[in-house]
């Protein structure tokens, strides 16, 4: 089975991509499975069903962020689509955190950003992009020819070698080089591990520390005028 992780910042268009990709995989007859990792609310995973007919689920992280979420349970989530028959298992995280990255060694990692978000975007996104194998840049119908030009150098100057796909997914325009990426990739493999480094996360206020100052916490800290240095033993 194949694993593609669909990452990006809020209101991108992660599902209408996702949604534009399954139709064409339901027309090549390829058996898909989706599943949303949200915090609060999601019920993309009813609209999926609904619409394909495809094996679908939501995982709220709750108090957790989606990332870590996403790292916890990718091992269930993947036994639940092998056991449905899907070749092809789409995961679209939340992916709040811009210090994480939600993808997996021998995976398709796909990160979504939205053109009219600002051209200094993809100078924003950390490791959501730099590890991602493709980034989709959504609403492009909505900037000028130039705005398109600059962001995505951004794009390629934040994450050199990474290909590049302009969408219009409301419409389905840009979506097939996309399909065609992830029927290339490659199985995932077990067992599964992060692609890079995670942050470092040692964190009092995680753990429900509530004070403010760095005096009243240890671990890895920072304040105005040090850099990240670390309390503790």
């Amino acid at each position: 089975m194949k694993l593609i992780i669909f990452a990006g910042p809020p209101t991108c268009g992660k599902t209408t991509v996702i949604r534009q990709v399954i139709k064409r995989m339901k027309a090549k007859e390829l058996k898909t499975a989706f599943v949303k990792i949200d915090v609060l609310y999601a019920d993309e995973d009813e609209t999926i069903h609904k619409e394909f007919d495809i094996p679908s689920k939501k995982i709220y992280s709750g108090e957790l962020c989606p990332d870590h979420c996403n790292v916890v349970v990718l091992d269930e989530v993947v036994e639940w689509a092998e056991k449905e028959g899907a070749g092809y298992l789409f995961v679209e995280t939340a992916g709040l955190c811009l210090r994480c990255s939600p993808y997996v060694e021998n995976s398709l990692g796909i990160v979504v950003l939205e053109s009219t978000s600002g051209m200094n975007l993809p100078r924003k996104i950390g490791p959501m992009l730099t590890l991602a194998d493709i980034s989709v840049i959504t609403k492009i119908d909505l900037i000028s020819q130039a705005e398109r030009e600059v962001f995505r150098y951004r794009v390629l100057e934040a994450a050199r070698g990474i290909t590049v796909v302009e969408t219009n997914a409301l419409y389905g325009i840009g979506i097939d080089p996309i399909v065609k990426h992830i029927i290339k990739s490659q199985d995932i493999e077990f067992p599964m591990y992060l692609k890079g480094n995670p942050p470092v996360g040692t964190c009092t206020i995680c753990v429900g520390k509530k004070e403010i100052g760095a005096k009243n916490h240890f671990g890895v800290l920072r304040t105005m005028s040090e850099d990240l240095f670390y309390v503790g033993e």
